[in-house]
Parts: C-alpha cells; sequence; structure tokens
C-alpha cells in the first residue's frame, strides 16, 4: 500500500530494489562474530523500521519510478503464525508475520466470543441400579430375634376402575364446593350492587323531589315579588289556571241566578288582581328601565378587547367607545338630583350641546314597519318573527298584552329547553348553528304540536324534567333530527351505537314521521332552506319516506 505522494502498487506490478531516504536511515541486520566477548556467537543487532520508504517499481522495460510508501504501525498484537525461541540468547523467531489490519467479521446478532458460548455444561444424573440383597432365617442352629421386626399385614386391594372412580367423587366434591362458594361470592356482589343501586336511586329520587320543590319555590318567590316579563308571564298564567279552576267549580256546583252572580264575582276579582298586577309591572318596568339603560351605556364604553396568540388580553378604544363613555358620564350627571342649580343649568348645556339631530332625517324611517294593532311605526327588531311569518303583523307589545289577556301562556319552561340545548350543542364544538336561529315560539310549536309536550319514550308530561337531544349524535341538531326525552332517557340515548338496533321498528317509524312534519314546517324559514338541502343530500331519499303503517295481526 502506498499513502502521501505515491501510489497503489497493483497486482501485476514488481516491486523494484529498496532504498532509504536522503532523511531517513535504515540500519540493516548485521551477524557479527564477537571474538572477544563470546567467540562463536551470533549477535543480532536492533533494527528500526523507519515511517517512510521509497521502493522503486518497474513501469516498463526500460523505466523505472520511485514511489514513497508510508509504514502503517500495528495497534494490535500481532498474531502468533509459529516460530522458534533461542534458549539460549531468548530471541524469538517468527515463521511469518503480518502487517495487515484483518478483516472484521460482520455482526450476526449472536455472541460468539463469551464464556456461555464456549462452555459446556454438564448434568448429572443419578440412576439406580440392581443391588443384590439376601435375608437370614431362623433354622436349626441359628436364632434371629425378631424383636424389632415390624409386622404388616396387606390391605384391601384397589383395582384401577375403583381408584379413578374415588378421584371422580373427590373432584365432584371439589366441583361443588368451589361452584357453591362462588355462587355465594356472586349473589353476594348482586345483593351489594342492588343495595348500592337502590340507594343511588332513593338519592337521586330525592334530589329530583329537592330540584322540583326549589323550582316551585322559585317560580312561587317571582310570583310574590315579580321584576322580569317572564316572572309575569308567570304571574299571569298562574291567575289564568286559577281563573279556571273557579270557572269549573262554580259551573259544577251552581245553575241559574247563582252561577251568574258567582261568575261576576270572580270577573271583579280577576279585574282587582290583574290592577294589582299592573301595579307592580309599572314599578318594575320603571327599576328595570334605569338598570337597562345603565347596563346599555356601560356596555358600549367598554373597550375593545381580544386574547392574543400568548393568551394575554389586549384592550383598545376606539372613537365609539369614548363617545358612549362620554354619553355614559352625561347621564349619570343628569340622573343625580342632589346637585346645585348652576352644576345643573351646566350638565343641562353639556347635553344641549352633546345631542344634535341626524342630518339626514329619513335615515330614521330605515327597516321601519307599521303595527296593525297598534298603528306605531316600529323598527323591524320590534316584532316577533314566527316560522311561518310572510308580514310583520303585530309587534312584541302588542302580542304580549294579547297574551296578557287572553291566552296567559308561559313561555318560561320553552326558555329553558332552548337554553339547556343550545349548551349542550355548544358542547359538541361541531359548529352548530341551526339551533341559534331558533327562537322560543318556534320550539314551543316543535314541544306541543310535533311531540305533544311529553317524553317519546315515556310519555312524561313534565317539561321541567325533559330535554331535547339528537337523535343521531353523529349530525348537527335541527328540528329533523331531535328526540322529546327526560334527561336519564337522553343520556341513555347517547350512549346508543346503534339506533336500528336499539329501537324497534314501529317507534323508529313514528319518530322519523315526526321529523317529517318538522321538514315541511320549519321549510318555510329562509334561513333553514340551505340546511334543509344539506341534511337531504347526506340522507337517503327513501329515509323519510313514509311506509305503510305496521299491522298488528294478519288475516287470513
Amino acid at each position: 500500500m502506498a499513502s502521501g505522494t505515491g501510489t497503489m502498487i497493483g497486482d501485476n506490478e514488481n516491486p523494484g530494489r529498496t532504498r532509504a531516504n536522503i532523511d531517513e536511515t535504515i540500519q540493516s541486520e548485521k551477524l557479527c562474530l564477537d571474538q572477544e566477548h563470546s567467540p562463536g556467537k551470533a549477535v543480532q543487532q536492533d533494527y528500526c523500521m523507519p515511517d517512510v520508504v521509497t521502493v522503486r517499481i518497474q513501469t516498463d522495460s526500460d523505466s523505472f519510478q520511485d514511489v514513497v510508501v508510508k509504514i502503517e504501525r500495528p495497534t494490535y498484537q500481532k498474531p502468533f503464525l509459529g516460530g522458534f525461541k533461542n534458549r539460549i540468547t531468548g530471541v524469538e523467531f517468527h515463521n511469518a508475520g503480518s502487517q495487515t489490519i484483518p478483516k472484521k467479521l460482520p455482526d450476526k446478532g449472536i455472541l460468539v466470543f463469551h464464556r456461555e458460548t464456549q462452555t459446556v455444561f454438564e448434568k448429572n444424573k443419578q440412576q439406580q441400579t440392581t443391588n443384590t440383597t439376601s435375608t437370614q432365617m431362623t433354622k436349626t442352629g441359628l436364632y434371629v430375634s425378631n424383636k424389632t421386626d415390624k409386622l404388616i399385614t396387606p390391605g384391601k386391594y384397589i383395582t384401577a376402575e375403583e381408584y379413578h372412580k374415588r378421584r371422580l367423587e373427590a373432584v365432584i366434591v371439589l366441583q361443588r364446593d368451589f361452584r357453591r362458594w362462588h355462587a355465594t361470592n356472586i349473589v353476594q356482589k348482586l345483593g351489594e350492587e342492588k343495595r348500592l343501586r337502590l340507594e343511588w336511586e332513593a338519592q337521586e329520587e330525592i334530589r329530583r323531589k329537592k330540584e322540583k320543590e326549589e323550582k316551585l319555590r322559585r317560580e312561587h318567590k317571582r310570583r310574590l315579588n315579580p321584576k322580569t316579563k317572564g316572572d309575569f308571564e308567570l304571574l299571569y298564567h298562574a291567575l289564568e289556571l286559577w281563573r279556571r279552576e273557579e270557572t269549573e267549580q262554580i259551573n259544577r256546583t251552581l245553575t241559574g241566578a247563582e252561577r251568574k252572580a258567582a261568575l261576576c264575582g270572580l270577573l271583579e276579582q280577576e279585574a282587582q288582581l290583574i290592577a294589582s298586577i299592573g301595579r307592580h309591572k309599572l314599578n318594575a318596568d320603571e327599576e328595570n328601565r334605569q338598570k337597562a339603560i345603565l347596563h346599555f351605556l356601560n356596555k358600549c364604553a367598554q373597550p375593545k378587547r381580544w386574547k392574543a396568540y400568548d393568551g394575554k388580553i389586549t384592550e383598545m378604544d376606539t372613537q365609539f367607545t369614548l363617545r358612549a363613555r362620554e354619553l355614559l358620564e352625561i347621564y349619570c350627571s343628569i340622573s343625580m338630583s342632589d346637585i346645585p342649580q348652576d352644576e345643573r343649568i351646566d350638565v343641562l348645556l353639556t347635553l344641549k350641546r352633546t345631542v344634535k339631530v341626524p342630518p339626514d332625517p329619513l335615515k330614521l324611517y330605515k327597516n321601519v314597519n307599521c303595527c296593525q294593532t297598534c298603528k306605531n311605526y316600529l323598527p323591524s327588531t320590534a316584532f316577533p318573527v314566527a316560522a311561518n311569518t310572510h308580514t310583520t303583523g303585530r309587534c312584541r307589545l302588542c302580542c304580549k298584552l294579547d297574551n296578557e289577556a287572553r291566552h296567559r301562556e308561559t313561555f318560561l319552561k320553552c326558555k329553558l329547553i332552548l337554553e339547556n340545548l343550545r349548551k349542550s350543542e355548544a358542547d359538541y364544538q361541531d359548529d352548530a348553528k341551526i339551533v341559534f336561529l331558533l327562537q322560543h315560539q318556534d320550539l314551543q310549536y316543535l314541544i306541543e304540536k310535533i311531540w305533544g309536550s311529553q317524553s317519546a319514550l315515556s310519555a312524561c308530561s313534565d317539561l321541567y324534567d325533559l330535554v331535547m337531544v339528537r337523535w343521531d349524535k353523529q349530525h348537527e341538531w335541527s328540528p329533523w333530527n331531535t328526540i322529546l326525552l327526560t334527561e336519564h332517557e337522553a343520556d341513555a340515548h347517547l350512549k346508543l351505537c346503534d339506533l336500528q338496533k336499539a329501537y324497534e321498528a314501529a317507534f323508529i317509524h313514528r319518530i322519523r314521521h315526526k321529523h317529517i312534519w318538522a321538514k315541511n314546517y320549519f321549510a318555510q324559514i329562509q334561513a333553514m332552506a340551505s340546511f334543509l338541502q344539506r341534511s337531504e343530500n347526506q340522507t337517503n331519499a327513501n329515509e323519510f319516506l313514509i311506509a305503510t303503517p305496521f299491522r298488528t295481526g294478519a288475516k287470513t
């Protein structure tokens, strides 16, 4: 091998003579006879191999080339390839030597050079060999004492059939005892589970009773001290229930003139109660009006807030928030009644300079509609919009007055169901939108007309215990993908994986019929048209077809 400025020696090239480099000194091995000290004894001088040698190579018939060769020192102990040692001088002579680094064998994944792979494990096993013995018996001229002898009486011989029969009987006894022990454990476990279940059901029943009592107590408190619209709806609804009960009592017990007189007295009592409710309403409206104005102004005066990528909240004031803050300060100053007259005049002058009429009065008449009942021109937000509405109709105030005077219905329970439904849909985090388009009037129609105000499974009619959930939890909630159940039934329904296996075909047919009814009604809402079309594209066209009714029996 050549390195440095040299080249590789080919297999077909023969190296020429070797000479020492100019800067290196090579001492050749010499043999001399030291006649003075050890005559006839060969002396070997130390040989020092240089790091670099020059090799002359014949490249042609009459041309030579000198190649510098670097000697690689061995980094390991050379293997002994045979030789001999001079016992007199102690010099070792090898038959051969090796300079090339040995080729590294590939790793086979098996540990070869190890004690465990090169050690033979031996195992000793004892075997009993034939041992010839003899006994000495008493005979003439020999007495053998039998003092230490043992008398062995042979027992009853047991056949193989008897042996296996006895083992079978023992196994049967063990299995019987084990099964009894296992059955006892199962019975105790079932008893414990039953006890825990009964305790849980009792606690749940107590909890439900407490919740219902708390709801009734809250309703009673709200009726005694009404402040919001929902409170007055409950009050008018209770008044209507009382009027119906009294009317039924009068019609059932009295006739003729006595009946008419009792009805007149009932009418007077109803008028007095309505007047009392009206007085409470005026006081509550004034108080709520002040709170609503302050809440609106405070909300408008709040700076814009948003959360950055690092979680910090950034606030920014705009020209609108600054203007709202100025109006809030003016309103608070005007609302104060214990300020001096000169300060009051300054506040009024500030209000006069602040409030101005818009330059274009026609802007005030945009999105303004006329109420068909009170004939007032009101903004579009003052009109309720139902699913089957094509015109503006009556305003919210007229609808409220009509409800207080005639129907006296309460929407509190429907609002609670809608609120719980929106919370549950928000927990799915699948971008549900349809539930947030519905109003409580639409949900009331869905509950009362389509589902009959009762659970689809147990026919429970207490709206406080009913909730609306998805019929198919894999798709977004919609009026055509819902079911009305109690809270416990809803929890069990949402755990089902296959509705076709969980419910009977007649029940599924009845639920789909209600879904078709809801589709036909809510298809009138323009905002739901796109959702309805998307639902129809995802669902098989034959899924919502009304099949032939299921027959309970067949005639022959």
